[in-house]
């Protein structure tokens, strides 16, 4: 049979453990890496081979570790196969495999424990998406004979197929994780005071999760010798301020207090910390988030190594750990534990996961907080590496797959490893099993198959309901529709649905832990989708709220059909049991707003925000021009502009946004005033008529906020000076901008650059709106201004042969020669502005007052989560 029709069958039906042994060998004296006594490696269905990493492989076709099978009348024998290379994968050992129907043992000159590592296995389920799957198992074993490995297709299917693609046999020293003969006590969290876990001998482990923290992911090749894979950390944290430290490739590690084969150095060298900003380390915790099967009890080590030149003495940074919400330290302290600087030093932690109604799998955290004040010099933490382990349950160490499967009971228990009499030495294993590139191609093509179902129609005639009357007519998108269950209706192509269930698993229960922003539509999570590999942003709608149905509404109507680099993907929406959810990609680096004041984060350099601000700009003119449609997005301001990974701008929140004038007849929307103060068209505000100009005005202010960093109202200054954009429009007119830009900018703008800047911003912010330039217009002058500000740092640079300085730049000479017409505040003012003339007169004497309660000044900006993801304003009655 072929290796690829094998694949199709077998990823539902098969049991599939696969083996990695070490060998115990005591050391009295640490080395720098680990010499395994046996190093036994079998590419299963090949007669052998070398893989990337330059190990030699066995095979066992007609050779010593050619396995025995169970042969009965109704199954043939098993049988190597190979399958097509494929350039992403390994040919050692993943491209070969060993399958059967029936039952098939590997012996190995080593003999082990009676223990059933996995039981129901189905690669299908457990493969997660991933290119290959390992299985990783610490076994310790007694004696000289043979280890029996033995695979068994699962009872209750027919046809099912039982298949491996590789084998390592490693040993490992002693005690490295067992505390058997030693007096080490691990601390059992949960249960009685002061009561201790010791990890004997007879405890199977299998490895869960290994993580290099802050770091890259570390290759077998690297580890100290044992070919261990150590992972990167960031597909497992809950938040996105955390700081990975540069690697210290210069620090010299001193092992005084654990063995240096416990990790490889890069993990010693690399670690993640919260950052030096006190006020922000003390409103959260810095966690990671693993998902683990219940009933059993899990080994969790945590590697740390102060290396940063600050840390230097006990008390300099201690702070709490907490592993499944129990506290495991509250004044751990690196430097006190390992006695210095560069000293690498591990603790280690049992918890017990129970089980909880019918829930197959719970989260596993690991939590860090800094300690009181008094305690620490630095308010911080940090982690190095992570280690969880899952301990054997008596002889078990099978859990459940991760999504159910179409299986009854299995009758009877595949075989279990044979232990022997003879015990003339210890050796400890590692089970590690390896699926082919094909099964998992196969499993993407099943959970693709899986997404695209399609909501069907409950038939309910159910009038109340606002959701029955949704309706996308788009030439793209086919009308749908929907369950009573579910109550929606949207394209399938281009919007997910979610059940509550799904949401509340992303965001565990809506804990309070994964809040990251409050606005009108009510609180903002981060959340984690497909077996918690992908983060999104989850807006949960308030009961309370003013902002409900219609906006909610809106925003599906609006993004589900809307696709844009710079414009904030909505994934799919929840409408279950009464709750109105919206599920978007997730942005690392929050709102733009986050990053110009009222904040601890560092200020934005000149030209990272006139990339911003270009992305922004190419975003509404998306909307302004490329869709089918004119969309008027009517609130944009910067809470409303996203920043991802990669610091790209993409424009949010579209629950106000209306569609513009259908007709050449028609050049606006009659429409009741929406918007946020300090942002909103003074000619809508008058007419009530609503163009894609009032986007353009609104995208002025942004750029005030962006040159200035204060906010658009601020009632804690003069009364010219409330509104930011009358106020740059006055300093503008009397040549003295200059005087109220960031003073974080001061120096570093090239003159020409702000000039022309300053010129697209005023534009913006012309009172009439047919004065104004269009979105297509605003990117091409802040492409232009971007041309600007790089020649004038080539400039100086080639002049100066280094950086220009605060005293190369003058911002002040753009506006030398600009000529001026001053009158009162009330009176005609004129004044020069590229090709347009600014009548301000109606602009001066345009004004916002508002109460205490509806204004949005910058004492009010702090009431805002600083990492608000979505973060309307707090007071609907704002917008």
């Amino acid at each position: 049979m072929e290796f690829t029709s094998f694949c199709l069958q077998s990823l539902l039906f098969l049991m599939f453990p696969c083996f990695f042994f070490f060998f115990i060998g005591y050391l009295s004296v640490p080395v720098a890496a680990y010499n395994p006594i046996e190093n036994i490696t079998i590419d299963c269905g090949s007669s052998g081979g070398q893989s990337n990493d330059g190990r030699p492989w066995d095979g066992d076709v007609n050779g010593k570790f050619t396995p025995s099978e169970q042969q009965s009348n109704n199954n043939k024998s098993s049988m190597p196969s190979t399958a097509p290379i494929q350039n992403s994968v390994e040919k050692v050992p993943y491209i070969t495999a060993r399958l059967s129907r029936s039952e098939f043992t590997y012996s190995i000159p080593l003999t082990a424990g009676p223990y059933t590592l996995l039981k129901n296995f189905s690669a299908l389920l457990h493969a997660q998406g991933q290119v290959t799957l390992i299985k990783e198992f610490c076994v310790n074993v007694d004696g000289s004979q043979r280890l029996k490995l033995t695979f068994t297709p699962s009872p209750d299917i027919s046809d099912s197929f039982a298949f491996i693609n590789g084998i390592e046999v490693v040993s490992m020293p002693t005690n490295l994780y067992y505390t058997a003969g030693s007096e080490d006590e691990v601390p059992f969290l949960g249960q009685a005071e002061g009561r201790s876990y010791f990890l004997e001998n007879n405890t199977a482990l299998e490895r869960v999760y290994r993580l290099n923290v802050g770091g890259s992911q570390i290759s077998p090749g690297g580890d100290t010798g044992m070919f261990r894979s150590w992972s990167s950390d960031d597909d497992y944290l809950t938040i996105a301020n955390p700081s990975a430290l540069p690697l210290n490739n210069t620090i010299n590690l001193t092992f005084s207090t654990i063995s240096s084969f416990s990790a490889p150095r890069d993990v010693y060298v690399t670690a993640r910390t919260m950052g030096q900003n006190k006020t922000e380390n003390d409103k959260y915790n810095l966690t990671w988030e693993f998902r683990v099967d219940s009933g059993f009890n899990y080994y969790v080590r945590l590697h740390f190594c102060e290396f940063q030149i600050e840390v230097t003495k006990e008390g300099d940074r201690v702070f709490e750990i907490f592993l499944a919400n129990l506290t495991a330290a509250t004044q751990a302290d690196v430097i006190s534990w390992s006695t210095g600087n560069g000293f690498p030093v591990y603790r280690d932690y049992v918890v017990a996961i129970g089980r909880t109604g019918n829930q197959k799998q719970q989260n596993l955290s690991v939590a860090l907080h800094p300690a009181p004040a008094w305690r620490t010099r630095y308010s911080d933490a940090i982690l190095n590496g992570l280690e969880i382990f899952k301990l054997s349950n008596g002889v078990d160490l099978s859990g459940p797959n991760p999504d159910p499967i179409l299986l009854s009971s299995p009758g009877n228990s595949p075989p279990v490893l044979t232990k022997s009499n003879n015990t003339s030495k210890t050796i400890i294993g590692i089970v590690v099993g390896v699926i082919a590139s094909l099964v998992v191609l196969s499993l993407i093509c099943f959970l693709i198959f899986r997404r695209k179902r399609r909501v069907k129609d409950s038939g309910s005639n159910d009038g109340a309901s606002w959701w029955s009357q949704f309706s996308f007519t788009t030439k793209t998108t086919k009308s749908t529709k929907s369950t009573k269950s579910r109550g929606s209706s949207l394209p399938s192509d281009l919007c997910r649905y979610f059940s509550l269930a799904e949401i509340k698993g992303a965001t565990n229960n809506f804990d309070s832990v994964f809040i990251i922003g409050v606005g009108g539509f009510g609180n903002v999570y981060k959340g984690f989708i497909d077996g918690g590999a992908t983060p999104v942003a989850i807006k949960r709608l308030n009961p309370e709220s003013q902002q409900g149905a219609h906006e909610f509404k809106t925003e599906i109507e609006m993004l589900s059909q809307l696709r844009h680099l710079h414009l904030v993907s909505l994934i799919g929406y929840c409408n279950d049991e009464g709750e109105m959810i919206l599920v978007y990609d997730y942005m690392a680096h929050g709102t733009l707003r986050d990053h110009l004041y009222n904040t601890e984060n560092a200020p934005l350099a000149w030209k990272q925000r006139l990339q911003i601000c270009i992305g922004a700009a190419r975003g509404l003119h998306y909307l302004h021009s490329g869709a089918k449609h004119i969309i008027i997005h009517r609130d944009v301001k910067t809470t409303n502009i996203l920043l991802d990974e990669k610091w790209v701008a993409k424009v949010s929140d579209f629950g106000l946004s209306r569609i513009g004038p259908t007709n050449m007849s028609k050049a606006h929307v009659s429409t009741v005033v929406k918007g946020s103060f300090g942002y909103l068209d003074p000619e809508y505000y008058r007419r009530q008529q609503l163009t894609e100009k009032s986007d353009v005005y609104s995208f002025g202010v942004v750029l005030c906020e962006i040159l200035c960093a204060r906010p658009p109202i601020s009632r804690t200054v003069e009364k010219a000076q409330i509104s930011l954009a009358a106020w740059a429009q006055q300093c503008h007119r009397r040549g003295t901008l200059y005087k109220i830009i960031d003073p974080f900018l001061r120096g570093k703008i090239a003159p020409e650059c702000l000039k022309k800047f300053a010129e697209v911003t005023m534009s913006c912010l012309l009172d009439e709106g047919i004065e104004r330039p269009s979105m297509g217009d605003v990117v091409w002058g802040l492409e232009f201004a971007l041309q600007l500000q790089e020649s004038g740092e080539a400039k100086l640079k080639s002049v100066n042969g280094g950086a220009a300085t605060e005293a190369d730049i003058d911002e002040e000479a753009p506006f030398k020669s600009q000529s001026l017409e001053l009158e009162d505040d009330s009176g005609d003012v004129f004044s020069s502005l590229g090709d347009h003339v600014l009548n301000s007169k109606s602009t001066s004497t345009f004004s916002l007052t508002t109460s205490d309660d509806q204004s949005f000044a910058s004492k009010d900006s702090g009431r805002l989560l600083s990492k608000a993801v979505f973060s309307e304003i707090r007071n609907p009655e704002g917008r």
